[in-house]
This record gives C-alpha cells, sequence and structure tokens, in this order.
C-alpha cells in the first residue's frame, strides 16, 4: 500500500524505558520506515505534540488520559497497541470523533497459551515447593500430578482459549470449553473437545473441572466471574489458571480458598492490584504459581502487534478504515 508519510506519536508506557524493548522498538522500525513517527515526551508540554500528529500509536491504552485526546486536533487513529482496553475510556474518544483501534487477540494468542500451559504444568508439578525443596537439599519430593486424563475447563474460547486447548490436547488432558459464541458440533469434535457450551454450563462445568483457565476480556459483565460461590463448586483438589485480567477472579476469595484447602493451587499471570503489593500472600504460598503480567510478552507477539499498527497507519494515510476498530 503506497502513500505519503504522515505524522504519527508513539506514546510509550508509563513505566519509561524499561518497557520500550521491544514493544517501542518494533514500532519505531516498522512504523518509523514509513512515516515520520516521534516519540512523546512526557516531560515536554501535551498539546503541542498531540496537535501535530494524524495517528497516535498508544502502549497500552492506560495511558491515554483525556486531556490527550482534547488535543489530538486532527488524529485520524488512536491505535491501541495492546488488546484490552478496559481501562480505556472509548466513549470520550468516540465524542472527540477519534477513531479508535487495537490489536486483536489472536497476534497474542501462542504466547498466551504457552504461559497457561506453563503455568498449569508448574501448579500440577508443585514447582514453588520443588524449589524450597532444592534449596534445603531435600530431593524426590514432593510428588506432582500429570496433566493426563485431567479435566479442563477453558472460559472464554476465543484465539488463546483455543490455542491452549489444542497444547491440552496434545497432554491427554480431557477438555471443556465455555464461551457466549456457541461452537458448532463438528468444530467441537475437530478441536477434541469433550464439552462446549454457554456461560450458563459454567457452574457444571466448574464443578467437574480438575483444572480451569480464564480467557475473558474484562467488562461489567465478566468481573468476578470466578467468586466465592463460584470458587466452592469446585473441586478442593482443583487449580485455577489466569493469565487474561486479574479482576476476572475476585483475590480475596481465591486467597480464602487457597489457605483454608478450598482449592488445590493457582497459576496468575494476572492481578487486581499491578504492581503485586509485596505482601500479598500470593507471592509466598505454596500452591500458586505467580509470573509479572508476562503471558503476552513475546519477541513474535511484539512484531506482530507492531506490524498491525504499521498496517493501519498506512491505511489512515492512504485514506482508507483502520481494522479492528472499536469506535
Amino acid at each position: 500500500m503506497s502513500a505519503p508519510g504522515i505524522s504519527v506519536l508513539y506514546l510509550p508506557h508509563p513505566e519509561g524505558p524499561r518497557l520500550f524493548d521491544p514493544w517501542g522498538r518494533d514500532v519505531v522500525e516498522l512504523v518509523g520506515a514509513r512515516h515520520d513517527l516521534r516519540i512523546f515526551d512526557r516531560d515536554q508540554p501535551h498539546a503541542p505534540q498531540l496537535a501535530a500528529a494524524d495517528a497516535v500509536i498508544d502502549h497500552g491504552g492506560a495511558s491515554g488520559t483525556h486531556e490527550l485526546a482534547d488535543a489530538a486536533g486532527r488524529t485520524r487513529l488512536w491505535q491501541i497497541l495492546g488488546t484490552g482496553f478496559d481501562h480505556f475510556d472509548l466513549e470520550y474518544w468516540r465524542s472527540r470523533a477519534i477513531p479508535v483501534a487495537n490489536c486483536p487477540g489472536a497476534l497474542t494468542a501462542i504466547a498466551l497459551a504457552d504461559a497457561a500451559m506453563m503455568l498449569l504444568l508448574m501448579v500440577a508439578r508443585r514447582f514453588p515447593e520443588s524449589q524450597d525443596d532444592l534449596r534445603e537439599g531435600r530431593f524426590y519430593t514432593p510428588a506432582g500430578t500429570e496433566l493426563a486424563g485431567l479435566r479442563l475447563c477453558i472460559v472464554g474460547y476465543g484465539a488463546s482459549g483455543r490455542e491452549l486447548a489444542r497444547r491440552a490436547v496434545a497432554f491427554g488432558m480431557i477438555v471443556a470449553a465455555i464461551d457466549v459464541v456457541p461452537l458448532p458440533e463438528a468444530e467441537r469434535e475437530a478441536h477434541g473437545l469433550a464439552f462446549a457450551g454457554a456461560p450458563g454450563d459454567l457452574d457444571e462445568q466448574l464443578a467437574l473441572a480438575d483444572a480451569v483457565s480464564l480467557h475473558l476480556h474484562l467488562d461489567a459483565t465478566t468481573r468476578h466471574t470466578i467468586d466465592a460461590r463460584r470458587l466452592a463448586l469446585m473441586k478442593r483438589s482443583a487449580f485455577i489458571v489466569n493469565v487474561s485480567r486479574g479482576e476476572l477472579v475476585d483475590e480475596d476469595a481465591l486467597i480464602r480458598a487457597l489457605t483454608e484447602g478450598g482449592l488445590g493451587g493457582a497459576g496468575l499471570d494476572t492481578f487486581a492490584q499491578e504492581p503485586l503489593p509485596a505482601d500479598s500472600p500470593l507471592l509466598s504460598l505454596p500452591n500458586v504459581v505467580v509470573t509479572p503480567h508476562i503471558a503476552g510478552v513475546t519477541a513474535q507477539a511484539s512484531r506482530r502487534r507492531a506490524a498491525i499498527a504499521a498496517e493501519n497507519v498506512d491505511r489512515v494515510a492512504a485514506g482508507l478504515e483502520p481494522l479492528h476498530r472499536l469506535v
């Protein structure tokens, strides 16, 4: 697609340089090769930087403020570099007539599924306890659990949920899927699923599951999908994995279940508060594996997101509609 270059402003993550690589580096390389790309400087007046931008690439959406939207006088695209937009005020951007697009979940589906599978394995094989034993010189314990034969309930059967199903089936797990979009019988069989149902089937499937993995967007309807009532439905030996959004789970209820024997374990990449407070029990519980919101952070995922951002800037420059438009 050939079109004159336009002015593009990249909004790095508010935490600054340590998160520039690979996300910012890939954006600079792919977008900067064809357009006049500048990096937003938070220490300089904001309005002049925004006023000159035909397109804005926002690292994660959380850095976009009403002040910036008000200053974006000629902006024809606000490209969120991530998938989630739960911290982004879409309606305000709509009121300012600024088109907003995101990067679809398929771009990080492989990364998320790999991470979910890793967490499933680490919880099943009691990784935190094994590390304690290793440091103390105790070998040959603890005894873990094999995944083969366990029933996994995937809640949210979009791109990452489907990728996880492929991996789990290959490990010999019995996989059930819950999603708002009905899955045809032929597709269920092709994916090797034992069950595919709707949100109304979730309680029943939680009670049957040995493991649960969450792959949902966060909004008013999905917040605390897993609450105290639903945790009580699950087997005491079951474990839960979350690589999506922390607030899909009632964290206080989860901690109680984990400490009081109501749940076997958890593998968590996302949390209700990030960074996770240093005094959080989740950091020290022997049946919990935690990672610092890195499930979707891979070199390949960064490159794919930057490529979508670059394509959308090209499209706007050519007078075309951006892909994956939200408003």
